[in-house]
């Protein structure tokens, strides 16, 4: 029997185990919303812009490990959703995200709502497709989970006309496609591999250098193993929160422009650098030219392109990441012995002297405002026996909450890397609440940052989706403040925005609850008082506006060369008073 392209979807979907779809409708699409209108195996999530319902499904996706799904219409659906796809493209996040397309006798014509789709998304993309003929479609949505979902995972784009959702054919799912020239390796070099234990087990200085890929192949279990057994210190990027868990004798934290002194001088004056499932970004190098000059470097990764990309590679092994610590750690149980370990011990003294030298701290005054730092801290210590899931948006906040948040498993930290997607929080953290609704998911996020997708707190409303906003509200866009601070004599050139709205009565307003801490002593009643309530729960706190992030590299420098406070100059402008918008410090400090 033959049925329609969009029924074709719906039960290809279905096929895939696709329970969630973040969704925006529009005349192109209509046909598929009303087929899945009529069936009760697919959750249809309608958000309220289409950046929502991509970044939605990144964070379905990064909380699950599954591919998230969104569905657009044509036009000006599809380039609002780029955003989305472009942030899980430079984060490697499995999406499939479906675009409505104009009837293919009318592509090229400039007919109402048209886009040329697959030319948009091809640079942001792992790989796209433009559905001509309605026989095509089963397998061709085979194909996009399948390229989303193996090797390096990323976004699909599959394109799909009006009048191919309309025609019909025969349905025939198939149960496996096998696509020319992509063949992911997933088992590394047998040689390699044992040039990498043997490396492993002379080295005095090593390190685990930990990027998301270590998360997303699910190789959490093997990369303890390999630390235990070898003693050797943990280094995760922004990405790699969670593979290993933060508060080990072993982790170091996040390394990089805002990680901790000891993670950076660690990686500096290592000799031998495991990375995992990283893949050398720009942040956590610093100065490529000085990066670990007295190291050699073992580089695991699934992508053979991310490999020599940025650094030099003395072991390249390409593979899954699961997969290479497996057999790694088989070779090195049979090698290592305790002689091995005594070598490490001086090491492992080294940096723990580095660690109370130059801790994470700051001083938070009763009486005075609140510190960014503090409400971050006092979130973690009240929600950790919980097990969060915890969403961020991107700037001061996000590097404070990366360097507060000591998370004990994967899957638990979703936040925007490679692209830095201002707004990718609130929605992140709903695709989360929707995989998981029993649990309990955190965004934090800043006045700036919540402002770029507000509009979602419609759809956290109406689907039930009870996330807890912690707003870290400086009245600023933070990090630029930071840096005009630091690099622009404190010239404020469009980044102070002021005290609107009020976000408690804009959570009224959608029917969310609001709350507001003002003082050092309501900011752990608030908290509790969030976590009581089973509804989307707004948390305003207008926090210290001057307080900026440290350590800081700054841009250019090497790892080892950290800002640890404010610059002396920076110091005595501050206290003597800064004009703002035409407000001095203590207008703003008190408002």
């Amino acid at each position: 029997m033959k049925i329609t392209g969009s029924e074709i979807f719906v039960e290809s979907l279905k096929r895939e185990g696709v329970k969630t779809i973040f969704a925006l409708p529009g005349g192109v699409v209509l046909k598929i919303f009303d087929i899945l209108h009529q069936q009760k195996d697919l959750q249809v999530i309608l958000t309220r812009h289409e950046q929502g319902a991509g970044l939605m499904a990144v964070g379905y996706a990064k909380a699950t490990g599954k591919a998230g799904v969104a569905l657009v219409t044509s036009g000006p659906g599809m380039t609002n959703v780029i955003t989305a796809l472009a942030d899980a493209y430079m984060d490697s996040v499995p999406l499939v995200c479906f675009s409505g397309q104009v009837s293919t006798n009318l592509i090229g014509n400039d007919a109402f709502q048209e886009a040329d789709n697959i030319g948009l998304s091809r640079p942001c993309t792992k790989y796209n497709f433009l559905v001509k003929d309605v026989n095509d479609l089963a397998v061709t949505i085979k194909e996009a989970f399948y390229v989303a979902t193996t090797g390096r995972p990323g976004p699909v784009l599959v394109d799909i006309p009006k009048d191919v959702s309309m025609n019909k054919a025969e349905f025939t799912y198939p149960g496996s496609v096998s696509i020319r020239g992509y063949n992911p390796t997933y088992d590394g070099n047998k040689w390699q591999v044992k040039q990498a234990a043997e490396a492993i087990a002379k080295a005095k200085k090593p390190i685990l250098y930990v990027g998301g890929g270590a998360v997303f192949s699910g190789a959490s279990e093997e990369l303890i193993e390999l630390a235990e057994l070898c003693q050797i210190p943990v280094d995760m990027t922004l990405m790699g929160l969670g593979a290993f868990p933060g508060e080990h004798p072993l982790s170091m934290g996040m390394l990089g422009m805002h990680g901790t002194y000891w993670a950076n001088m660690a990686m500096h004056y290592s000799d031998l650098v495991i990375a995992v499932g990283a893949r050398f970004d720009d942040r956590v190098t610093g100065k490529v030219a000085e990066f670990c000059p007295h190291a050699k470097v073992i580089h695991i990764d699934i992508d053979p392109t991310s490999i020599r990309k940025n650094v030099n590679v003395d072991i390249p092994i390409v593979g899954d990441c699961k997969r290479v610590l497996r057999e790694l750690n088989q070779i090195l149980r049979a090698t290592v012995n305790g002689e091995q370990k005594e070598l490490r011990k001086p090491w492992l003294v080294q940096i723990d002297e580095w660690r109370r030298a130059h801790p994470l701290t700051y001083e938070q005054d009763q009486s005075g405002p609140i510190k960014p730092q503090h409400i971050i801290k006092r979130l973690f210590e009240l929600t950790k026996d919980r097990d969060p899931i915890v969403a961020t948006d991107v700037g001061q906040h996000q590097m404070w909450a990366a360097q507060y948040f000591r998370l004990a498993q994967p899957r638990r930290w979703l936040t925007s890397g490679g692209l830095g997607t201002m707004g990718f929080g609130l929605p992140a953290a709903m695709g989360a609440q929707a995989a998981f609704p029993g649990k309990l998911v955190l965004c934090v996020t800043g006045d700036g940052s919540f402002q770029m997708n507000t509009q979602e707190l419609a759809t956290a409303v109406v689907s039930k989706l009870p996330v807890k906003v912690i707003i870290v509200n400086n009245r600023f866009h933070g990090m630029v403040r930071q840096w005009q601070d630091l690099f622009y004599d404190g010239r404020y050139a469009s980044s102070y925005l002021d005290t609107v709205p009020d976000f408690v009565k804009l959570a009224d307003a959608y029917g969310a609850v609001g709350l507001r801490a003002t003082k050092v002593s309501e900011v752990d009643d608030v908290i509790r008082e969030a976590l009581a309530v089973n509804k989307l729960v707004l948390v305003d706190v207008p926090v210290h506006p001057y307080e900026n992030c440290y350590p800081m590299i700054p841009a250019g420098g090497c790892n080892h060369e950290m800002l640890l406070s404010d610059p002396p100059e920076l110091k005595k402008k501050q206290a003597a008073g800064v004009k703002v918008a035409g407000e001095d410090k203590d207008t703003i400090l008190t408002a």
